[in-house]
């Protein structure tokens, strides 16, 4: 996709971008701003031109460090979802870190009737990983199920599931690094 020797971006002298920047962008954009508009409106609780404002940064971002397309690296979908989930983040966190510039109570009841943006990323992340789960073989969720969703240690978990003890730890390391494949191919950094 993109010419790996490239360290920054080549700009003309008149600030123009160059022929070969020009088809980057191009192809970047024709691939994937359609589906990360649509993941990045539900992070933003549907601002449309918030979103916008992200997917413009994270296509950009994405021009100027070319070596993340890198096919060795992963998904290049999964880089992008994965800055575009973080400028959102830290866009909201730039928000709560300043004052509230306007008060009253109908404002507090507004706030309190609609999720806010930290809820709905958290049922974002859950779907994304009950999902990631379904995609792991049953033997993995199930040790998965016992030592991290009901709390059982390893020994516990193998009498559970009536298998040995090492069975259960070496499932339970090979799960997590699937699990953690999964979610990164999500657009999630575990």
């Amino acid at each position: 996709m993109a010419d790996p020797d490239r360290s920054a971006p080549r700009v003309s002298g008149r600030g123009k971008l160059s022929t070969t920047d020009e088809e980057l962008l191009r192809t970047l954009y024709a691939e994937h701003a359609g589906p990360l508009f649509h993941y990045v409106l539900r992070l933003t609780s549907g601002d449309r031109q918030w979103a916008e404002d992200v997917v413009q940064e994270t296509l950009l971002r994405a021009w100027q460090h070319p070596d993340a397309f890198d096919p060795a690296r992963g998904s290049p979908r999964a880089w992008l979802c994965t800055v575009a989930r973080h400028l959102v983040i830290d866009a909201h966190r730039a928000r709560q870190a300043r004052p509230t510039e306007v008060g009253g109570e109908s404002l507090q009841r507004v706030a309190e009737q609609t999720p806010g943006e930290d809820q709905i990323e958290q049922a974002l992340q859950s779907w994304a990983v009950a999902d990631a789960l379904r995609s792991l073989s049953p033997d993995h969720r199930a040790v998965l199920l016992e030592t991290y969703y009901r709390g059982r240690t390893m020994a516990q978990a193998a009498q559970v599931l009536g298998i040995p003890l090492g069975t259960v730890k070496s499932r339970t390391y090979y799960a997590l690094h699937a699990l953690r494949l999964a979610l990164q191919e999500r657009g999630i950094e575990p």
